[in-house]
């Protein structure tokens, strides 16, 4: 059992030791320098978590930059609505009183018309017809 000798630096317990043969010494040996000795897998394995890293902090501001542009979107698209129903409202305030403005000239017309007939009908000149005649519109 000189390979016990020999590998005696290994940690493990005793019932292991007795169990293990001498080309299990040699892996566990070969697997120790394996972990003391930086390799050439070991700097690719850190360059990819390197990588990695920087590609995950990438795809964060890329997610950011995405989300700050579709609120700025929305932001416009809610600004550009407002807009337009405020200029629709506006329309729509503007026919309404324009709509008014015609009732009332024709309401003053008619009402024109209902005076002068009225006089004619009375048969009475000057002021005093005018007079009965308002008094008269004013009861209908």
């Amino acid at each position: 059992m000189s390979h016990e000798k020999r590998f005696k630096g290994i940690p493990m317990s005793k019932s292991m030791r007795g169990l293990c043969k001498e080309e299990d010494y040699e892996f566990l040996g070969m697997s120790g320098k394996m972990t003391k000795e930086p390799t050439e897998g070991a700097e690719a394995l850190e360059d990819y978590g390197r990588h990695d890293k920087e590609e995950r902090i990438r795809w964060r501001q890329e997610r950011e930059q995405n989300e700050k542009e579709r609120l700025r979107e929305i932001e416009e698209s809610k600004k550009e609505k407002e807009q337009q129903w405020r200029t629709h409202v506006e329309n729509l305030t503007s026919s309404q009183e324009k709509t008014l403005q015609d009732r009332l000239a024709r309401l003053r017309r008619f009402r024109e018309f209902q005076r002068k007939v009225l006089v004619e009908e009375s048969g009475m000149e000057g002021v005093s017809a005018t007079v009965t005649a308002n008094q008269l519109l004013t009861r209908m």
